[in-house]
């Protein structure tokens, strides 16, 4: 197990998510996360390009 999330623990943490945000809320947060992700990736690519 360690610490790798199988399939049943991600429909668990959606279905938490859901029923805490709503369905409505849904796409926004999704829609947050995935800029999240993005930001943090173009980051960690700048300081790379900084050591260089």
């Amino acid at each position: 197990m360690g610490g790798q999330m199988s399939l049943f623990h991600w429909v668990v943490v959606f279905g938490v998510v859901l029923i805490f945000s709503g369905p409505n809320k849904l796409p926004e947060l999704a829609k947050a996360a995935g800029k999240g992700i993005r930001e943090f990736k173009k980051a960690m690519n700048e300081d790379d390009e900084k050591k260089v």
